[in-house]
């Protein structure tokens, strides 16, 4: 069976996997930096890439180990070069250049969204990724929905290539999980953002009454829109923060709660009524939001009340992770994609469309 080594570096995580033709998942080695970066309040590029320097030969090393495997049994290599902090996936995209070369491997670059979309069918021991048992490739098209820290966009994936998917509506401004991050520095959570938000707003009370003066909800503009725009809820935040001060208590969990519903109404509504437009019965999820514990729940509910199947990946397939990359990587393998020792890094992802008039915002 094919077996291929993959290597993710896209932002601050340094991450090595390999994983079977059939997404079957050998070893998946995560080293996160998130520790390093919440003393700046968020990523910063210099520092995530010096990291990635020091730790990826010994993070590719114990994946390789912890699969039991010799680099000779490895069939390619796949490695994330786009989209991404250029300085991050230049280190591991000259890795594997350098792996590919020294090993006489194949070398497959991959789109780190792309990965994101085929996660939920890794396959890993001990836990059920596909939480829908679904079988893959997936049988038909579906409808996902990529929500992370760094994208949040709509696509109808028709097979699971690169060239099979088509980008519905993405972000305008901030991503979904940047929303999460910034929000929870004005509410003094720290980073990374969401998991703090998402653990106080199940504590909290959407419909809670906040204050006598200042926003009484947060909403998201564009909602007849494919397209998404958070910015506008992380400053009514802010604004309520100014009038009112930093929230403590059960009014924290409260505002944490009332913001989070307006996020999960907009991802949800949009999410479906691209689905029920694209007339398919199967949607996804992908991208580290998807770990989100009220918009998973969301899903599943919304997917069942319209005879839909929904696919959301675990926490550990959800997150940047190796295993997401070399499992596309042995899709498009497998479907004769090569690439040499030319390949670049980029920071766009190949699957973005330019508009050429902007969405109203309504």
């Amino acid at each position: 069976m094919l077996r291929v080594l993959g290597i993710e570096s896209s932002c601050d995580e340094t991450a090595a996997a390999v994983v079977c033709g059939d997404g079957t998942v050998l070893s998946d080695v995560v080293r996160s930096q998130a520790a390093t970066h919440a003393l700046h309040g968020g990523v910063v590029p210099e520092v995530a890439s010096r990291d990635h320097l020091r730790a990826i030969e010994a993070v590719v090393s114990e994946s390789l180990q912890n699969a039991s495997m010799h680099h000779a049994q490895i069939d390619a290599i796949a490695v994330t070069c786009r989209p991404g902090l250029v300085g991050g996936l230049l280190v591991g995209l000259q890795f594997a250049k350098t792996l590919a070369w020294a090993w006489d491997k194949p070398l497959v670059g991959v789109d780190h969204l792309f990965g994101h979309l085929v996660s939920p069918f890794l396959r890993r021991d001990g836990e059920d990724c596909r939480e829908s048992l679904a079988e893959a490739p997936p049988a038909g098209p579906m409808v996902s929905l990529l929500v992370s820290g760094g994208h949040t966009a709509i696509y109808r994936v028709d097979a699971l290539l690169p060239e099979r998917v088509t980008e519905l509506g993405a972000t305008r401004d901030d991503a979904a999980g940047e929303a999460y991050d910034k929000v929870a520095k004005l509410l003094g959570l720290g980073y990374p953002g969401g998991p703090a938000i998402d653990k106080l707003a199940a504590l909290g009370d959407a419909n809670a009454h906040l204050s006598t003066t200042g926003p009484q909800s947060f909403t998201t503009p564009m909602p007849h829109s494919e397209e998404f725009s958070f910015s506008g809820l992380k400053t009514q935040v802010a604004r309520y923060v100014e009038q009112h001060g930093r929230p403590t208590g059960d009014t924290l969990a409260n505002v944490c709660a009332r913001f989070q519903r307006a996020v999960v109404d907009s991802l949800v509504t949009k999410l479906f009524r691209a689905a029920e437009r694209e007339c398919v019965a199967m949607v996804a999820l992908g991208g580290g939001v998807a770990a989100n514990s009220e918009l998973k729940a969301r899903v599943m509910r919304e997917a069942k009340a319209r005879g839909m199947q929904a696919l959301i990946p675990s926490l550990s397939s959800a997150t940047d992770n190796a295993a997401m990359i070399a499992y596309a990587g042995a899709l498009m393998f497998a479907s004769g994609t090569r690439d040499d020792l030319t390949l670049s890094a980029h920071n766009r992802t190949a699957f973005v469309t330019f508009l050429t008039t902007p969405s109203p915002f309504s």
